[in-house]
């Protein structure tokens, strides 16, 4: 899941307004989660447009945290033609009714930044494309392929 304050889908780590992400299996150390950051999360949904997540958080025996604020999470799905793309966000809200009241315009704004990041990542690989010179990479020779020209060895 990717969920970043500025709703980048691309990364695969969790970031909630400075607090430590989340340890990836690619950095070759073992998976420890933090007993000082832990959350019991909840799932909202109107069944049409997306998701809220409630994230509660608690300590590491599951009594609420009230040192902690509580965390609203959007996620919806935007239709390209590559498929379905999730997109995370966070919801600056107090209560669920806040996050509820916020959530459409919150889910346009990260759909936004998300097409941009895109479109951003498109640019860097179509530059990054090398079209090889037919004479300098070793290409056969167009007449050959047609069997005129110069004979096979």
């Amino acid at each position: 899941m990717a969920t970043l304050k500025t709703a980048t889908v691309v990364s695969s780590r969790i970031d909630f307004k400075g607090y430590p992400s989340m340890s990836s299996a690619n950095d070759g150390r073992q998976a420890t989660m933090d007993a000082t950051q832990v959350y019991r999360e909840e799932i909202f949904t109107d069944r049409k447009v997306g998701t809220i997540r409630r994230m509660t958080p608690v300590t590491a025996d599951g009594a609420a945290d009230a040192a902690r604020p509580v965390i609203f999470v959007g996620q919806a799905q935007v239709m390209t033609p590559m498929g379905a793309v999730p997109i995370s966000f966070e919801l600056e809200a107090e209560t669920l009714a806040a996050a509820v009241e916020k959530f459409g315009a919150a889910a346009e704004q990260a759909v936004h930044q998300t097409m941009r990041e895109l479109q951003e990542m498109r640019r860097e690989q179509a530059s990054s494309l090398v079209i090889p010179d037919a004479a300098g990479a070793g290409l056969p020779n167009p007449s050959d392929l047609l069997g005129r020209g110069r004979p096979r060895r």
